[in-house]
């Protein structure tokens, strides 16, 4: 089977997907056959980070390949400036059609930022901030809440069909469709398409059937309170804050999980589908197809729920690439990369120019089989706020070492390779001073957390105002799609 040097690119993207929840990485009680599959002939990277562990920067760095200070987004309020190019951007100038199927998250009228088609938008963008959504109620009989942070995400849970599960089937239908157009009609132009699925984000209710399947299988995460007493300053501060001080009863903790794992296995469902008929249009065999998440979800970890820690559940994210003549392959990738790395890798696969003022790097070779020269296995992550706990702050994963300092508390530094759980913070421990003092300093290099409260505080001013006009005006955005009325929820 031979393979262009510009093959197609299909990226699937979903939404809050922790690589332990996943059968190719391990997990034997989760039924994901197809994204299974899609690793055994291809490759498995088992060290990705995500730029931040919060949805809107982390999307934004992995679009432009640049840190989230760098693109002055750091929370799921900022706006990415249009002047600021991304792989979208790249690939149109070397010719490929490009298109955004289904779910970004930008914010801004800019709903586009390069894709030059969006078969399918999202009923949950916000071009206009304040601008309230169309159609059936995005969440009908349960809390807004149910899709955030905090406890009331677990408390109430359950089983039944939400408009998030109604959205991926859009996305699944239109990039299905999206396939049959180019291998029909194409215009010759090699394709780089994004589906991005909101799955398996909270609110957490599953399928019935999928629900009742699990909840009888799962294990409950362990979370000790020797753990708890140990649990770093800033983790104790988002658990104060995010209301899980009390240990969540175990039946909460039963019935939310349960229905992650049921929202993982529809998911993949959905891939398959896009899969077969990437097989049945003849498009597979010169098509480079990439799964990944942008962030995870601790559910239940360290007794959190959600993201915005700099644990390996939640900051760390699946991905698996499976290119033309890779069947059976089944190979493994322990580089340390970063989703901000994807960009440049497939402007790399399009023979183009790479991005300007990038810290993302091509792991072609990789997927090739050649040895990736002069790898750092260095990454970053940042965050700032997820809605609660406004600390900017830093992470860096140099081999081993995961180190992340925090503006107002103490630091932390794990040995994930001897400690994969994080349960023994060694910061501050005399035998591993060299170590963190290097990482201290490296983890600091262009980051200034005062500069970024000043920059956040300047960008909320404007987003009240243009919240204010967005209540007043109600203004439409065509890549915004009416919400269905399909919610059919019983909670638990």
């Amino acid at each position: 089977m031979s393979t262009s040097d510009r093959p197609n690119i299909l990226l699937i993207m979903s939404d809050q997907h922790s690589p332990h929840i996943l059968g190719a990485y391990g997990n034997d009680i989760v039924r994901t056959p197809n994204l299974d599959t899609l690793a055994r002939n291809g490759v498995r990277f088992d060290n990705v980070y995500c730029p931040s562990p919060l949805c809107v920067p982390s999307r934004m760095s992995f679009l432009t390949a640049r840190t989230p200070t760098a693109n002055r987004v750091w929370t799921n309020h900022h706006m990415l400036p249009s002047d600021i190019p991304t792989f979208a951007h790249a690939l149109g100038a070397a010719d490929y059609e490009t298109a955004l199927i289904g779910r970004m998250h930008f914010v801004g009228p800019d709903q586009r930022h390069g894709f030059e088609k969006r078969p399918l938008g999202s009923y949950f963008a916000t071009p206009y901030p304040g601008a309230p959504g169309f159609g059936a109620p995005l969440f009908g009989k349960i809390s807004p809440g149910t899709s955030g942070q905090g406890r009331m995400s677990v408390e109430v849970s359950g089983y039944g069909r939400t408009t998030y599960q109604a959205f991926d089937d859009l996305v699944t239908y239109a990039t299905i469709a999206y396939l049959d157009e180019r291998a029909n009609e194409g215009d010759g132009r090699p394709f780089a398409a994004v589906a991005g699925f909101v799955l398996p984000h909270c609110p957490y209710f599953a399928p019935k059937d999928l629900f009742d399947y699990y909840s009888e299988r799962i294990e409950l995460p362990r979370f000790t309170e020797e753990e708890r007493e140990n649990e770093p300053e800033y983790v104790r501060l988002v658990r104060e804050k995010r209301r899980f001080v009390d240990p969540v009863p175990e039946e909460r903790i039963r019935i939310a999980l349960a229905s992650y794992y049921g929202l993982i296995e529809y998911m993949d469902r959905n891939i398959g589908r896009i899969i077969d008929a990437l097989d049945t249009s003849g498009l597979r065999e010169n098509t480079l197809v990439i799964y990944t998440s942008d962030h995870g979800d601790q559910v239940g970890e360290h007794g959190l729920w959600s993201k915005s820690t700099y644990y390996e559940a939640s900051v760390r994210v699946p991905l698996i690439a499976s290119m033309p003549g890779m069947s059976g392959r089944e190979a493994m990738s322990d580089i340390v990369c970063n989703l901000y790395d994807i960009g440049p890798t497939l402007i790399d696969f399009a023979g183009t120019e790479t991005l300007p003022d990038t810290i993302g790097r091509s792991f072609k070779p990789a997927l090739t089989g050649d040895a990736v020269p002069d790898w750092s296995n260095e990454t970053y992550s940042e965050h700032l706020d997820g809605g609660d706990v406004i600390m900017p702050s830093r992470m860096i994963r140099r081999g081993p070492w995961k180190y992340a300092t925090y503006h107002g508390t103490a630091p932390t530094l794990f040995n994930v390779d001897e400690d994969p759980d994080e349960l023994r913070n060694l910061a501050g421990d005399p035998a591993h001073h060299a170590v963190e003092s290097e990482l201290s300093e490296r983890v600091a290099e262009g980051w200034n957390p005062d500069r970024i409260l000043s920059e956040n505080e300047r960008a909320m001013r404007s987003m009240r105002a243009l919240t204010n006009w967005g209540r007043a005006v109600h203004p439409r955005h065509p890549d915004v799609i009416d919400v269905p009325d399909v919610e059919d929820l019983t909670i638990l």
